[in-house]
């Protein structure tokens, strides 16, 4: 290979997946997966610390899950970007057998493992670095270069943890775009389509809905929509509380406090899962999961049936389902509008999923796109794009998953850019100093559709030094927003009066 590979990976919360253009195939980009040692294009995104101290990546690091879940790290993007305070951390510190607990600063989530502490950069950044090298002994080449996909409902500063995980072992993330984006691309590139589609993406961590209008080599979102603590893992702690309830009932004993069981249910009940995809019942069967006070040995024996899994995870389904609803409603198209619905997404596969949606959309899902593998095909194909030998010409025109804005002074938020805003986008507002002879203003800025401020999430606090000094009202800052492509803000602010630019310090609550 001659230029540079740029290569596509799909950062997933269970499962991540590399692709790359290898040319041209009958004047198609010819779209490779980068295959993993035994053959799978998919690598768990598991990282784990064995008692040897060892770190282990993907199936070495899944392989020994059941004996050491303490230090196994798993579903860790759902914590990315997120702040220690957040009712989301304290969600996941309940389902996770790892320990989570905030920084020393009180900002950022860090994961205790093998007695060090690990900030969620860290633990993507060794995820990326194994995906790396995984693709660069493939290929032959160093890859010093990635297009990452990332859910469309990620705010600003989880975007940027993706990038900068990517700094942390030396490879640039040349561009972060949405993971149904990209499967859109997996679907429409090169065939001339005309053509407004749905991407249900349900994944194991996330749940993304975009509505997306292609016109030939133009991809443009519509509207978008989803929930980041929505997945296959969710489906997952269903079916383990109601094993934990119906074994507690049955012996009195509760597994929870057990985390070697807990680990040996949660295999189970994730095989079992996949399994009622394809049967009508599938038997649940856990040998000697603990002893009786007495020193008895104790077994799980159950079966699950589709119609119980159905039942126990419906509301998961509903869930997505109002969020499909006022995506449509946003995007103002009707259900009859919509030319194909693509599924992607490993929990697609769930039958109720399907159904629910062909009656919903009065049309069966279509099969245009593999779900596990369309979300790096497309992020391939814009690294492809974006290379110096391609002749491939792509357009995304991407829009905000949430709001961004400034607390006001009462508290509530003064709305910079609206939900669904196209981007790239600029806008600038004026503020005035409220004291005399004041030289800083203070905004933060938040992510997020609630009214009230607070009620969102802090993307940050910014600082404008060196206004000069004047009565209060009277010296005004002109402040520019800019959302990149990748849906990152970058500020400024300057002086209408003097033309100056102000100093701008940005104090990102990382994490």
């Amino acid at each position: 290979m001659t230029t540079e590979v740029i290569i596509g990976i799909d950062l997933g919360t269970t499962n991540s997946c590399a692709a790359y253009v290898d040319g041209y195939k009958d004047g198609v980009p010819n779209v490779k997966l980068i295959p993993y040692k035994g053959g799978e294009y998919t690598v768990p995104s598991i990282y784990a610390i064995d008692d040897k101290g060892n770190e282990l990546i993907g199936y070495e690091a899944k392989r020994q899950w059941q004996l050491n879940p303490k230090n196994t790290i798993y579903g860790a993007k759902r914590l990315v970007g997120r702040t220690a305070t957040s009712d989301i951390v304290e969600t996941m510190r309940k389902v996770v057998q790892y320990g989570v607990k905030p920084s020393a600063d009180n900002k950022e989530v860090t994961i205790e493992i093998a007695k060090k502490d690990l900030t969620l950069q860290e633990v993507s950044a060794r995820i990326l670095n194994k995906i790396r090298d995984v693709a660069s002994n493939y290929l032959r080449v160093p890859i010093s270069k990635a297009v990452v996909t990332v859910p469309a409902y990620f705010s600003d500063r989880q975007r940027q943890s993706v990038k900068d995980a990517g700094k942390l072992i030396g490879m640039e993330v040349v561009r972060i775009i949405n993971e149904p984006t990209a499967a859109s691309l997996a679907y429409g590139v090169s065939k001339n389509l005309n053509e407004k589609v749905v991407i249900y993406d349900l994944g194991g961590g996330t749940f993304d809905i975009s509505i997306i209008e292609i016109r030939g080599q133009v991809f443009e979102v519509k509207a978008t929509g989803g929930d980041i603590f929505l997945g296959g893992i969710d489906f997952d702690n269903a079916m383990i509380h109601y094993v934990l309830r119906e074994f507690q009932a049955k012996t009195g004993i509760d597994l929870s406090t057990d985390p070697v069981a807990m680990q040996r249910i949660k295999d189970l009940a994730e095989r079992t899962k996949i399994d009622l995809s394809s049967r009508e019942e599938a038997p649940f069967n856990i040998p000697f999961i603990t002893m009786t006070p007495q020193g008895q040995p104790l077994n799980i024996e159950m079966k699950f049936t589709r119609k119980l899994l159905e039942s126990l995870t419906t509301d998961l389904v509903d869930r997505t389902l109002k969020i499909v609803a006022k995506v449509l409603v946003e995007s103002g198209l009707s259900t009859k509008e919509i030319d194909e619905v693509m599924l992607v997404g490993g929990q697609t596969r769930m039958p109720i999923v399907q159904d629910r949606l062909t009656k919903f959309f009065g049309k069966p899902p279509s099969k245009g796109v593999h779900p596990d593998e369309a979300v790096a095909i497309g992020a391939a194909l814009y690294a492809f794009s974006l290379q110096d030998n391609t002749n491939l010409k792509v357009q995304l025109l991407d829009v905000i998953p949430m709001a961004i804005g400034l607390e006001k002074a009462d508290g509530q938020m003064h709305v910079v850019f609206g939900r669904n805003s196209p981007i790239p986008n600029a806008k600038q507002i004026t503020g005035t100093t409220s004291v005399p002879n004041q030289t800083e203003l203070i905004m933060r800025i938040y992510q997020g559709d609630h009214e009230a401020a607070k009620m969102n999430e802090q993307l940050g606090e910014f600082t404008f030094a060196g206004i000069r000094p004047g009565p209060a009202g009277d010296v005004k800052v002109e402040i520019t927003f800019d959302v990149n492509i990748e849906g990152i803000l970058r500020m400024d602010a300057r002086d209408p009066d003097t033309g100056k630019t102000l100093q701008t310090t940005v104090r990102v609550t990382q994490s």
